[in-house]
């Protein structure tokens, strides 16, 4: 047995039954890639034939498949999985690049683009493994190789990206260094392939850094079609939704900013989403959100491993980014928002499952099981 995986003989047509039909895939995209039966398709995974397979890496890299946490934490943090509500976390602050074109694509600080070009330019990385969208602003994988293409990758689009799937092409031979930024599930999905390494695929340990996004929720594929109907997405740079007291979707052109009510959109909240356990990337090396309403134009940046320290530490001394403390009260708020998380999707796994036995993909321990659900 492969530590932290529960190799049960499983493939796709139980990530079919366990996982797709049950409407708690995310799209990470880490099933597909290398798969001739898996693709996506319109938004979402579709098996295209009857596997013949006993054991798939489908399955047991599905961030939605059995997670043990503990095994996972240790891997990366060398202790087990805790419960603290953000993760393990070395420092948290608030940040932003200096860059000012930087600041002109990216979303709140730039923090996200700044490090990468950091890291690029001090020859860390070769390239990193990002989100782009196409142009129709349909969201895919996409392996950035200079500041260009890094900024073109800047920016957010709400919609669930497949972006594990440009891992997965990756040539089996390639010495390529990659940084890594997604999803907390494209990031749950990552810390299962450096637990037990997936075979005849590239090394995946030649993917660092990982910088995990913070993540409420995602909206569904056929928000798209939203979006297609209300706004001229040829015309589209940026898409935002603005922090408490704003109550807006917004889409920026250049010609100015259009918005629609943020009740329009919350029907198109993905599903899946209900059932995550994690709100800030709890296994990255480094998690980036926003600064909020008082901060705006600000990333809260939360430090986990020494990899992240290795190049915010570069990234300051090369003058990159400006840092400044995290009030308590941001702090605060911040862990009770990844608190409420946990705890909302704790309470509607038990909801589906019936009992506090079955947590679905969800390997934590007892006490942190009580501890919520008190």
């Amino acid at each position: 047995m492969k530590e932290g995986i529960r190799m049960h003989g499983k493939a796709s047509k139980e990530l079919q039954k366990e996982v797709i039909d049950k409407g708690l895939c995310t799209l990470c995209g880490g099933c597909t890639g290398t798969c001739p039966y898996l693709v996506v398709y319109d938004g979402r995974i579709v098996r295209l034939h009857r596997c013949d397979m006993s054991e798939g890496q489908c399955y047991h890299y599905c961030p939605r498949t059995y997670m043990d946490m503990d095994a996972i934490s240790r891997h990366i943090f060398g202790a087990p999985y805790g419960e603290g509500e953000i993760g393990s976390v070395r420092e948290v602050f608030l940040a932003r690049s200096t860059d000012q074109v930087i600041h002109q694509k990216a979303q709140d600080g730039g923090i996200v683009t700044t490090l990468l070009s950091v890291a690029l330019a001090e020859g860390m990385i070769d390239g990193a493994v990002e989100t782009k969208l196409d142009e129709e602003k349909n969201p895919h994988g996409f392996i950035a190789r200079n500041r260009e293409e890094l900024l073109e990758c800047a920016g957010v689009s709400y919609e669930p990206s497949p972006v594990i799937q440009a891992i997965n092409r990756l040539p089996n031979e390639t010495t390529e260094k990659l940084g890594f930024v997604g999803l907390p599930c494209h990031v749950a999905c990552l810390s299962k392939m450096k637990l037990s390494p997936p075979t005849n695929r590239a090394n995946i340990e030649h993917l660092e850094p990982v910088i995990g996004l913070f993540c409420g929720w995602t909206l569904s594929h056929s928000f798209h079609r939203f979006l297609q109907e209300h706004f001229d997405l040829a015309k589209a740079i940026k898409f935002d939704i603005p922090h408490h007291p704003e109550h807006s979707f917004d889409v920026y052109t250049p010609s100015g900013k259009e918005s629609v009510d943020l009740d329009e959109i919350s029907p198109y909240i993905n599903k899946a989403c209900g059932y995550c356990f994690d709100m800030t990337a709890e296994f990255a090396d480094i998690s980036v959100g926003s600064g909020r309403a008082m901060f705006k134009g600000w990333n809260t940046v939360i430090l986990r491993t020494k990899v992240g320290a290795e190049i915010l530490d570069i990234a300051k001394g090369r003058n990159a980014i400006e840092i400044q403390p995290i009030p308590d009260e941001s702090l605060a708020n911040l862990k009770r928002a990844s608190l409420d998380k946990k705890k909302r999707a704790l309470k509607n796994i038990i909801s589906m499952t019936g009992g506090v036995d079955d947590l679905l993909y969800l390997g934590i321990s007892q006490h942190l099981k009580e501890m919520l659900l008190e």
